[in-house]
């Protein structure tokens, strides 16, 4: 007997997983111990042109009474957003269906929920799609690594923004400019915001930090920075200085274990870092763990067809629970970690002042630093004029006390400008 499956949405995503489910079909069938059979797919409007062929009979609009039919087994969301997302998922739970969801916005912000749902209807949900479009990831971390101790992820988690920043890295082009040529290519929405704010990346880190240390974690707790304020001198100033700019997802435990971080910001890293050679709209991800080491997991990160990829591979996991009569993983809370504030996150720092050309400027400025105890590793600087630009680069300080020194710095007569303040990380990995 053949399970059937309910998809909500079909759009880029969407699309892609009916054509892979019907070339596949057979495949499907042998991997999983019985045929996969398409019952309906919700969608918004019937009379749309879709990338892929649908039997007309299969659509529908009214998504609630699709994904709780008597004869569905399976529902896969690719709707996104959090309504009606998150009401169609507990419907479906609620009525004795397992979820196989690509939505990093609603796990993000309310998987508490929706995990509650899946245990209390002895339901699977799974969610490779949700982070990093086709790369396997979610699962290593929740079953592949689940006998080790994860102590830090680190990666490029968004298309979008990597493929802007690689672009203003190669050609010299401004963020304007950049934006413009991936919104022309497809890799950024006509209203990028999610993407450039951070948003997205800053959902994908939180799901992320929440599975490798075993507690419950939202985007509220993220801290979040996005790419926007990138001009075309920082990234020429990086890249003199042997750094690339990338928009960087980390979550790390702190050293005494009770509690973590997780913030999303771009950062310097070395280039000669692993990460530094993610090119375009790739994304990787650093995992590392006590035993394992550093894992490095590559590849597309978003896009129909490989994010299709990553749902049929949880389909394929949640049909063969339903026929074993088993689940999956359920969520791991059980450590119970607190996310600690930004301020005690300690890195090195990347600052660029514009600063009066006169004798006792750097003196008074490195006095600032060291006033909140942020040493100074290197210092380079160029006058022209009456004005000078004055290049610092710190050893290891906290976030806090970075923040104050730039503080001061603003407030003193020598200091034209605090032109830019960029984080350094991946020296470790380097």
């Amino acid at each position: 007997m053949a399970l059937k499956v309910a998809l909500l949405g079909c759009g880029v995503v969407g699309s892609q997983v009916i054509r892979l489910m019907h070339e596949q079909a057979d495949d499907l069938a042998a991997r999983v111990g019985t045929p996969l059979e398409v019952a309906g797919v919700a969608v918004r409007r019937l009379g749309r042109r879709r990338d892929t062929d649908i039997d007309p009979a299969l659509l529908t609009t009214d998504a609630e009474a699709l994904v709780t039919r008597d004869d569905v087994d399976i529902v896969i969301e690719v709707i996104g957003g959090i309504e009606p997302a998150r009401s169609l998922i507990l419907a479906a739970m609620n009525s004795g269906k397992s979820v196989v969801s690509a939505n990093k916005a609603l796990l993000a912000e309310d998987g508490a929920t929706i995990h509650a749902a899946a245990r209390a209807n002895n339901a699977d949900l799974y969610y490779e799609a949700a982070v990093a479009g086709a790369i396997p990831l979610i699962r290593p971390l929740r079953e592949s690594l689940a006998g080790d101790h994860v102590h830090r992820v680190l990666g490029i988690v968004n298309g979008t923004t990597n493929y802007i920043l690689d672009k203003m890295d190669s050609s010299g082009a401004s963020f304007s400019d950049a934006l413009e040529e991936a919104q022309v290519l497809g890799y950024a929405e006509a209203d990028p915001t999610a993407d450039v704010e951070g948003f997205d990346a800053a959902a994908k880190a939180a799901i992320l930090a929440g599975i490798a240390f075993h507690s419950r974690v939202t985007a509220a707790d993220v801290h979040r920075e996005g790419i926007t304020e990138i001009t075309a001198a920082d990234v020429a100033s990086a890249k003199a200085m042997g750094y690339v700019i990338k928009l960087l997802a980390i979550c790390s435990r702190s050293d005494d274990g009770r509690s973590f971080g997780v913030r999303v910001h771009p950062a310097m890293i070395p280039r000669t870092h692993p990460l530094a050679g993610v090119r375009e709209a790739y994304n990787a991800v650093f995992v590392e763990a006590r035993s394992a080491g550093q894992l490095m997991f590559y590849g597309a990160g978003a896009g129909g067809a490989p994010t299709a990829s990553a749902v049929l591979g949880d389909l394929v996991a949640v049909a063969r629970n339903r026929l074993a009569g088993t689940q999956g993983p359920e969520e791991s809370t059980y450590a119970d970690l607190g996310a600690h504030p930004m301020g005690e996150t300690v890195t090195r720092y990347h600052v660029s002042l514009d600063v009066a050309d006169k004798p006792g400027v750097l003196a008074r400025v490195a006095d600032m630093f060291a006033k909140q105890d942020v040493s100074i590793q290197t210092v380079r600087q160029e006058g022209h004029g009456d004005d000078a630009q004055l290049v610092l680069v710190t050893h290891r300080a906290s976030d806090a006390a970075l923040s104050a020194t730039i503080e001061g710095l603003r407030e003193m007569d020598i200091v034209r400008d605090v032109v830019s303040v960029m984080r350094v990380e991946g020296e470790d990995a380097s």
